[in-house]
């Protein structure tokens, strides 16, 4: 088996070296990241005509890559590093160059390429950035740009991968905890659905034979059933259109401002989605401050990436009262979408001078609050959704039964 001699660094940065045997060159660098390592190069060793041995230096590794798409996951690993290689005195253009090399995903790797060569034309590395903003949002490119200044772009792209990781953790979690509501909701209306379509059209080709006035509760079930038996395709088609338009309305900023303020209006959901609010805003704020971005820039930045068409224009005009010189709490207070905490919080942190710290904190709450209600939410929509079931699916057997009930006391009499 081949001997391969290799240079890598780790997760803190410290360059590690060593020689190890391998099947190929691929299935060394294949181990070495999964003990976390970065590798920056890979030599083989062969043996010349005389015995003696030389490295044999490969061009650059053959590229594998695991997906097309750039995921949250790989901006992630991405930013973390060349955090790290940044901050082992590498320079920028080899860090990009290594971490192109060891990407899972294609489009990410030559997008990496790409920033390579805007930078080798004269670009700054967030200059490099904006070009392409479908993929790094306005915190990235605004964060790096605030590294480059204070010369301290290691340390801002650490703060800003955690900032990446606790979101993508958070978004995970929400995720993970709506995928069995959503998955028994389905199963549910599909359950309804079949037997309005199948079941009861069979108890109605039975009650034809038999010369009897039917019940209400029964006459109801069938005319129902038959409605959307004959009319399936065409109310499937409504219901889709219907979605359709609903999705382009609310794409217009109109239509996502009239759909955000039902949300939050919305009895239980609505205070939901308003800790949700308050935590992307809170958690984005404290990382734009604690990384050096003065706090008018980072209400701006904030604004533009809060993902919130309401918590955007109440930030518009929060920054515009703070440029006037008033102050971030007596603002924020002045919207009446903050609750009394967040208030207070923000407050003391103007007085002790830690503002980053307490939007840490608001952000923790924030988190808590809204994992907790989603964990109550799915263990009462369990019993719920089965108490409706049984409720519907009760009547429906009742409104079948009654007329048969009904022939056999005829018979009986």
């Amino acid at each position: 088996m081949p001997k391969f001699f290799y240079t890598a660094r780790d997760s803190a940065g410290k360059k590690v070296a060593g020689v190890e045997e391998a099947v190929s060159q691929d299935d060394l660098i294949a181990r070495l990241q999964t003990r976390k390592l970065i590798i920056l190069n890979v030599a083989r060793e062969t043996q010349e005509e005389g015995g003696a041995f030389k490295l044999e230096r490969s061009p650059a590794t053959r590229l594998r890559f695991k997906h097309n798409s750039i995921r949250n996951d790989d901006l992630v690993v991405f930013c973390r590093q060349l955090a790290t290689l940044l901050g082992a005195a590498v320079t920028i253009l080899k860090s990009l160059d290594t971490i192109s090399l060891q990407v899972a995903s294609r489009k990410l790797h030559f997008l990496i390429r790409d920033l390579m060569k805007s930078m080798e034309s004269g670009l700054s590395f967030h200059e490099a950035l904006g070009k392409h903003p479908k993929v790094f949002s306005e915190l990235w490119i605004n964060l790096v740009e605030t590294g480059e200044a204070s010369g301290n772009l290691a340390s801002v792209l650490n703060r800003l991968a955690s900032y990446l990781e606790r979101d993508a953790a958070f978004r995970s979690k929400l995720i993970s905890a709506l995928i069995y509501p959503i998955i028994l909701f389905v199963a549910a209306m599909g359950a309804l659905l079949f037997l309005t379509i199948k079941i009861v059209p069979t108890f109605a080709e039975l009650f034809k034979g038999f010369n009897i006035e039917l019940p209400a509760l029964t006459m109801m079930l069938l005319t129902v059933s038959d409605f959307i038996k004959r009319y399936f395709f065409l109310l499937t088609v409504l219901f889709i259109a219907a979605v359709f338009l609903i999705r382009a309305y609310t794409r217009t900023k109109e239509g996502r401002l009239v759909f955000e303020r039902l949300q939050f209006g919305l009895p239980v959901f609505g205070e939901f989605y308003r800790a949700l609010t308050v935590e992307r805003f809170s958690s984005g704020m404290s990382t734009l401050i604690e990384s050096g971005v003065p706090i008018l820039y980072s209400l701006e930045i904030t604004e533009h990436s809060v993902n919130n068409a309401v918590m955007a224009g109440i930030l518009h005009k929060v920054k515009d009262d703070v440029r006037e010189g008033k102050s971030l709490s007596q603002t924020l207070e002045k919207s009446n979408f903050f609750e009394p905490m967040v208030i207070q919080m923000v407050a003391v942190g103007e007085e002790v001078g830690d503002l980053p710290q307490m939007f840490k904190r608001i952000n923790a709450f924030y988190q808590d609050y809204t994992e907790t209600f989603l964990v109550r939410f799915t263990a009462m929509f369990e019993p719920m959704m089965l108490i409706f079931l049984g409720v519907v699916i009760g009547v429906m057997v009742v409104g079948m039964f009654l007329p048969i009930f009904q022939i056999a006391t005829i018979s009986g009499g």
